[in-house]
């Protein structure tokens, strides 16, 4: 299969700061362990639904970066 991609490839994760169905701390520990660009934003797990003006802002920003 290769390596995934988050090895070989720029990646950024979004981090829900209000999150209450996947504490903060887990996603910040596999977006450390990715190497990843990371965001935090204050909102819940449904962060795509409730702010998703801030969403298609960071894809846009991730696609210019690479």
């Amino acid at each position: 299969m290769g390596e995934p991609a988050w090895r070989v490839r720029p990646t950024w994760y979004l981090v829900a700061t209000d999150d209450r169905m996947i504490p903060p701390p887990a996603p910040r520990a596999m977006a450390e362990r990715a190497g990843a660009t990371v965001v935090e934003v204050p909102g819940s797990h449904a962060i795509y639904e409730s702010q998703p003006g801030l969403v298609a802002g960071l894809v846009k920003q991730a696609a210019a970066a690479l």
